[in-house]
């Protein structure tokens, strides 16, 4: 269950919050905060991607890369159990969310 909240996550984490072990307004706003920094990092380090010379995969996977110790401390606020597919998803959303911010970054 959780790994499918975590899914749907990219179309609105309230979903994740709602009904179920993270009924704590402290807790589910730390989360939120959390969400908030790792999206700010990665909106930080996202460059342009420079089609001639790299792909853009590449570039936001250094992007993601850059804001690990953000995307590590949201693992460990949001995952207690420590459930390694709801590590997994959670990195594997830093990872696309990147890719979003690379393919819209300013050229």
């Amino acid at each position: 269950m959780a790994v499918l909240a975590l899914s749907l996550g990219a179309c609105s984490r309230d979903l994740l919050f709602e009904g179920n072990e993270y009924s704590s307004p402290v807790t589910v706003n730390r989360i939120k905060r959390l969400y908030e920094a790792r999206d700010a990092c990665l909106a930080k380090n996202a460059v342009p991607s420079d089609t001639s010379n790299s792909d853009i995969a590449s570039i936001a996977k250094a992007v993601s890369l850059a804001c690990a110790p953000e995307t590590d401390r949201l693992v460990v606020a949001s995952n207690p159990d420590r459930d390694p597919k709801v590590a997994l998803a959670i990195r594997n959303d830093s990872d696309q969310r990147a890719m979003l911010y690379v393919m819209r970054a300013p050229r």
